[in-house]
């Protein structure tokens, strides 16, 4: 089927191509831009009218929350693919804290088998570092890479042995993937549900410190110095994990960076009760931390968005923060936040944020020569938005089960009108 998208404002960050161009595509791939395309030379199945909207490459999301297999009532494969592509999405990571576990060939080839049926988005998993997540004895890393994972990830902990660890990061390196770090140092969570400050203390929670997760940043930092491997930092919250990063980046160490979209639109301080549905790990921070997020993101430091998108179920979101899951759903609403937030009050390039969603995430997995770009020869992985349209979020119209978010009713700019994946449109609004 051909595809021609004409009169959109087209930005590449890969090219750096900018300005109102005509896109064409034939089956899976773009075949030509230019500046005019006619609908007759084209022999287009269907002609799409772009005029006043942003047509960016398809966004990529290193790190989402499918819960399939074994947690279905949260998330499945297929909704949770029907939710990415409605926030833009064409390519999406899924974490291993399944139930089994994706610790191994078997569940990495049931969760791409679950995705082609869905038919949404190109689902990517990440397979776990240990076996069951329980880190005592590494997966069998080459194995999950032949089988299809994108990298590897203890996601929702730490590897605790540092050992151990830097042994499953030479075999990632070895095996060609990348190594998704989430950096909490369990010892020092003490049972903490929030953000460590003022706000914890006026609601009577106790808190998560900064410490918790800087500590293992810079341990994994190190690590990645030591064995050579690429490490990919997963959703950082402290002023201190940018200014290692960039530590990072100066000494020649490969590592990469994502901040989520919670974590520049809020900060503790917008906490408005003691409700589940504010609790994330890592938490909400301070007002210092969102300011350095924003700017690491600003600069390039942090240079990937990512949602950590974790569904819940209504029943175990709907109380306090103590006894109830981490979490909170971001598929659906990461665009516009980010455009919301980074572009439109800070200054933010559309063509940096761009970059920050599609094509830098695309160079963390190593597949920038086919996805992540507006170019000839590339897989028609495309999204259409209007990025000075307000809406009001509205957690009871997502595609995602989950509704666990602290941001319905706030309003954003930035809609999602079309997603196509592949040459084939998987959302329209």
């Amino acid at each position: 089927m051909k595809l021609l998208i004409q009169n959109g404002y087209v930005i590449d960050p890969a090219s750096g191509r900018e300005g109102v161009y005509d896109i064409l595509t034939d089956g899976e791939r773009i075949v030509r831009i230019a500046e005019k395309i006619t609908a007759q030379e084209a022999g287009a199945d269907r002609v799409i009218d772009a005029t006043g909207k942003h047509v960016l490459p398809g966004f990529i999301d290193l790190h989402v929350h499918y819960r399939e297999p074994g947690l279905e009532y949260k998330e499945t494969i297929a909704t949770g693919s029907a939710a990415a592509a409605a926030g833009g999405y064409t390519t999406v990571c899924p974490m291993p804290n399944t139930r089994p576990v994706t610790d191994c060939a078997e569940v990495v080839e049931t969760v791409l088998e679950k995705a082609k049926k869905a038919g949404k988005v190109r689902v990517l998993p990440v397979g776990a570092v240990t076996i069951g997540q329980k880190g005592t004895e590494l997966s069998d890393i080459a194995g999950l890479a032949k089988a299809g994972a994108a990298a590897v990830s203890e996601d929702g902990k730490s590897v605790m042995n540092p050992a151990l660890y830097a042994e499953g990061m030479r075999l990632a390196k070895e095996a060609g993937l990348p190594v998704f770090a989430h950096c909490e140092e369990i010892s020092l969570v003490r049972g903490g549900v929030m953000n460590a400050g003022a706000k914890a203390k006026e609601l009577g929670l106790p808190g998560i410190t900064n410490a918790v997760e800087d500590i293992i940043t810079m341990r994994d930092i190190l690590l990645a110095e030591e064995t050579g491997a690429r490490l990919h930092l997963c959703h950082c919250s402290t002023k201190y994990s940018v200014d290692f990063v960039r530590f990072a980046k100066e000494k020649g160490i490969a590592v990469t960076a994502e901040v989520c979209p919670h974590h520049f639109a809020m900060c503790d301080e917008d906490i408005t009760a003691d409700d589940s549905k504010f609790k994330m790990n890592p938490p909400l921070r301070g007002r210092e931390d969102v300011a350095a997020l924003i700017a690491g993101l600003l600069d390039g430091t942090m240079e990937v968005i990512s949602t950590d998108h974790a569904p819940h179920s209504a029943e175990e979101k709907s109380g306090s923060m103590i006894g109830s899951p981490f979490g909170i759903v971001g598929s659906e609403t990461a665009y516009a936040l980010s455009n919301t937030v980074l572009v439109k009050q800070h200054g933010m390039t559309p063509m940096q944020l761009a970059a920050c969603m599609s094509y830098h995430p695309a160079k963390v997995l190593g597949r920038e020569k086919e996805i992540g770009s507006l170019s000839e020869g590339y897989y028609a992985d495309i999204a259409i938005v209007a990025p000075d349209e307000e809406y009001t979020i509205c957690p009871e119209e997502f595609r995602s089960k989950g509704r666990n978010t602290p941001f319905g009713g706030r309003k954003v700019k930035g809609k999602v009108y079309m997603t196509i994946c592949a040459g084939k449109v998987t959302f329209e609004r």
